[in-house]
């Protein structure tokens, strides 16, 4: 599936920890009609096989809506479930290290937390940066937090886009405007809503306002 800045607008990082009446799929689905334009499926605690399963039947479910489906930091799912990209943060498996191993149009999505790490991961084969966090998250407590003027310095040190992520609501959303992201990346800004496709569209109708 092409890839473009316009997939970063709405990226939604799944967590079945807001599973309830609902299985993972099914918020996916939700999030899905509600215009999200990117899906991370994000699986710390599954075995691989287990893994494999969801991300197959979730790179389908992504693809009736023609959104790409990214797993994180698992390029063994990724390519045996024929998913579009991986996203990898800093520590994880080297950027040209994934890149001399798919294609040109297997997206590989890097983490970034400075200049630094964001040329480097451009230059390694990186097609888009997770820049944050730009708020304080519930899912990554410890996550270090970046000022707008780091992300908008991150932003411009490179020609690729990136999408901001960490603690981002609706309500703190018009605080990273003008700092050059494409996106913005949420888990529970969707996910731990009670209406998640809702949800989805007010975040999208916000952000296209914004960003």
């Amino acid at each position: 599936m092409m890839f473009s800045r316009e997939n970063l607008l709405l990226y939604a990082v799944t967590d079945r920890s807001w599973t309830g009446k609902q299985t993972l799929l099914e918020q996916i689905d939700n999030a899905l009609a509600g215009g999200v334009t990117l899906i991370q499926l994000r699986e710390k605690n599954l075995a691989d096989d287990e893994f494999l399963a969801e991300a197959i039947k979730a790179r389908k479910l992504c693809h009736r809506y023609g959104v790409p489906l990214i797993i994180n930091d698992n390029l063994n799912v990724a390519l045996k479930s024929d998913a579009d990209g991986i996203h990898v943060g800093h520590d994880d498996m080297p950027i040209s290290e994934i890149r001399k191993t798919v294609g040109e149009g297997f997206i590989i999505g890097a983490t970034a937390k400075t200049i630094e790490q964001a040329v480097s991961a451009e230059r390694d084969g990186a097609n888009y940066l997770g820049v944050g966090a730009v708020f304080p998250s519930s899912t990554k407590e410890n996550a270090l937090r970046i000022t707008n003027d780091e992300l908008r310095a991150i932003c411009s040190a490179v020609e690729i886009p990136s999408v901001a992520i960490g603690g981002i609501t609706l309500e703190n959303l018009s605080q990273i405007k003008g700092c050059g992201v494409s996106g913005i990346a949420v888990v529970s800004a969707i996910f731990a809503q009670e209406d998640i496709t809702l949800a989805a569209r007010t975040l999208k109708q916000a952000a296209l306002k914004i960003l």
